[in-house]
């Protein structure tokens, strides 16, 4: 297995995720109110597993190894991107965070810039993986041995160790099936 096969199956549980996000912004944009319950748990999936598990090995494990290589100027270009991307991403959901808590409280213009930042994110989140998975992860493995590759999967899976990164697929599943599941106890850390 390379190094990029659980950051693509990682990318199907983040696509899920913003299936989610989006049914929450037509409920914003159409009865111009969202669950601030749901919120809480989605940004919190976005910071805890998309951001610090799926980022971090990204970033600190695959990009860390491709700086030591000779990278074209093109692939070079686009790992700068991604990590300008993840910051972006970061940014958007700190926002999106700060303005559910004004909306818990009682300011209801924050739906506004609720629905505005999950816009911003599921209209990211579909481009960012497609890039990834079809013009980067792939392409550049071509710089690295085998003995590389399987290196950062031990890595990558030590990584995740750390982290519980089990119950994250729990949450997503419990709200598929009602934005107003339970799944408290299992990995959110």
């Amino acid at each position: 297995m390379m190094p990029i096969a659980p950051l693509m199956i990682e990318h199907r549980l983040i696509e899920r995720m913003i299936t989610l996000l989006k049914e929450s912004l037509r409920e914003a944009e159409q009865e111009q109110r969202v669950d601030p319950r749901f919120i809480e748990r989605a940004t919190r999936f976005i910071r805890d597993y998309a951001d610090r598990c799926h980022h971090g090995k990204e970033e600190d494990i695959l990009f860390r190894n491709l700086e030591k290589k000779p990278l074209t100027e093109s692939h070079r270009r686009i790992m700068e991107e991604l990590v300008q991307e993840h910051r972006w991403g970061r940014e958007t959901t700190r926002a999106l965070v700060a303005a559910n808590h004004r909306y818990e409280q009682g300011d209801a213009g924050a739906l506004y810039e609720i629905a505005d930042r999950i816009r911003s994110l599921v209209e990211f989140y579909p481009a960012h993986i497609e890039k990834e998975d079809k013009g980067f992860f792939l392409p550049v493995m071509k710089y690295f041995s085998d003995e590389e590759k399987d290196r950062m999967l031990k890595e990558g899976h030590a990584f995740d160790s750390e982290l519980l990164h089990g119950g994250w697929d729990d949450l997503v599943s419990s709200l598929e099936e009602s934005p107003e599941g339970e799944p408290e106890a299992s990995s959110q850390g």
